[in-house]
C-alpha cells in the first residue's frame, strides 16, 4: 500500500514544502494538493516538483468545468514533464456550490462531461490531432456549434514524458463510482469506511470493472483519512473532536438539503437518521450540536486515530477492503509528530 498526504499549508506554503522533504525521507509516496475556491493548485505544484525528488504529486481535485479538457491535458503533461513523470491527474465534478457559485458555470451532466474529458486528455497525450464530436465538447468547434469555421485539428507540440498519465476520479455517487472503475486508473473516495464499503460501493465498482478496458491497469483505490497515533487521552479526545467537526461540516453543510453527497453517503453507510439530524442542526446554525451528533462508529470507522495497535488494526482493515493508497492527513500538533505518524503508518502497511 502507498501512503499519500494532502498538503496543508496553513502555516505558510514555502515553509510547508521545505518540510515536505522530511515526509519524503520517511517513505511518503504521494502528496496531494487540494483546489476548491482557494489558490489554484497548478502553480503551486510546480514549486513542489522543484523541491522534491521522489514523491508523486497529485491534484485533489481539479474540477472538470473550469478548465477545458485540452487545458487539463496540457497542464497534466506540463507538470509530468517538470516532475520527471511523477504527476497524477486527480479530477472530479466538484459540486454546484463551487462550479456555479465561484466559477459561474452551469453544473450539468457530470457523468457525460467526465467521460469526454478523459477521452480528450488521453488523445492529447498520445499527440493525436484532437478531433472530438461529443455531446458536450466539439473539437474543432465548427459553425454548427457556434464556431467561426477557422479551427483545425491540432496536436500537442511537445512530446509528453508519458503517453498516458494516471487519472484518478474523485467520486461518491454510485454512477460516478462506476465510471471511475470503468475509465480511470484510480478512484478517490472521501470518508471511506472499510467495513461498510462493500455495501456502499461494491455494486457500482463491480459494474464499472465489468466494462473496464483490458488496456487499463487494476483500479487503484485512494482513500482519504486522518491519522493520529497517540496513547494520550486528552490528545486523542481533541483529535476526535476535530474529526467530528469536519464530518459535521461536510454532512451538514457541504450542499443544500436534499442535494448533499456526503449526507447521502452517510445514509449508505447505515447512518441515515443521524445524517439527517446532523444536517438539520448544522443548517440551523447549531454547529456544535451537529458535531456532537456524529456517531462514534463513523468517526472511528473513517479515520486512524488512537494507540499504535489500534491504528495498525484500522490500517489493516483499509488494506483488506481493497484500498491501495491511504491519503492520510496527520493531525498531530507538531511537525515532528506528524512526520513520525506518517513513518509509523508506512511501517504498518509495508
Amino acid at each position: 500500500m502507498k501512503i499519500g498526504m494532502p498538503l496543508n499549508y496553513a502555516g505558510g506554503f514555502a515553509e510547508t514544502v521545505e518540510e515536505l522533504r522530511e515526509f519524503e525521507d520517511v517513505g511518503l509516496d504521494v502528496v496531494l494538493l487540494p483546489e476548491a475556491y482557494s489558490f489554484d493548485s497548478v502553480s503551486q505544484i510546480g514549486f513542489i516538483a522543484a523541491r522534491t525528488e521522489r514523491v508523486q504529486i497529485a491534484t485533489s481535485i481539479l474540477n472538470i468545468y473550469s478548465r477545458t479538457p485540452t487545458l487539463l491535458a496540457m497542464t497534466a503533461a506540463g507538470i509530468d514533464y517538470i516532475s520527471g513523470g511523477r504527476f497524477v491527474l486527480g479530477i472530479g465534478a466538484s459540486g454546484p456550490q463551487v462550479v456555479e457559485g465561484f466559477h459561474g458555470i452551469k453544473y450539468d451532466a457530470p457523468l457525460g462531461r467526465t467521460r469526454e474529458v478523459v477521452e480528450i486528455c488521453r488523445s492529447v497525450w498520445r499527440r493525436e490531432p484532437v478531433e472530438h464530436d461529443g455531446r458536450y465538447y466539439h473539437l474543432p468547434l465548427t459553425p454548427e456549434y457556434g464556431g467561426g469555421g477557422l479551427g483545425k485539428p491540432l496536436k500537442l507540440i511537445n512530446h509528453p514524458v508519458r503517453s498516458r498519465i494516471p487519472i484518478v476520479l474523485a467520486a461518491l455517487g454510485p454512477k460516478n463510482v462506476q465510471q471511475a472503475a470503468e475509465l480511470c486508473e484510480g478512484w478517490e473516495p472521501i470518508f471511506y469506511l472499510p467495513e461498510r464499503a462493500e455495501s456502499a460501493f461494491g455494486e457500482a465498482l463491480a459494474a464499472g470493472r465489468a466494462k473496464r478496458s483490458a488496456d487499463l491497469p487494476p483500479l487503484e483505490i485512494c482513500a482519504d483519512t486522518k491519522v493520529l497515533i497517540t496513547e494520550d487521552a486528552d490528545e486523542l479526545a481533541a483529535g476526535v473532536q476535530a474529526v467530528r467537526q469536519h464530518l459535521a461540516l461536510y454532512i451538514g453543510g457541504m450542499g443544500a438539503r436534499g442535494k448533499n453527497f456526503y449526507t447521502e453517503l452517510a445514509g449508505r453507510y447505515g447512518y441515515g437518521e443521524a445524517a439527517e439530524t446532523i444536517q438539520d442542526l448544522f443548517l440551523s446554525g447549531r454547529k456544535a450540536e451537529a458535531a456532537a451528533a456524529v456517531p462514534d462508529g463513523l468517526v472511528h470507522g473513517v479515520t486512524l486515530l488512537g494507540s499504535p495497535g489500534h491504528v495498525a488494526e484500522r490500517a489493516a482493515a483499509f488494506v483488506a477492503a481493497g484500498v491501495t493508497t491511504l491519503n492520510a492527513t496527520p493531525i498531530a500538533t507538531t511537525h515532528e509528530r506528524r512526520v513520525k505518524d506518517i513513518a509509523r503508518l508506512k511501517e504498518y502497511v509495508a
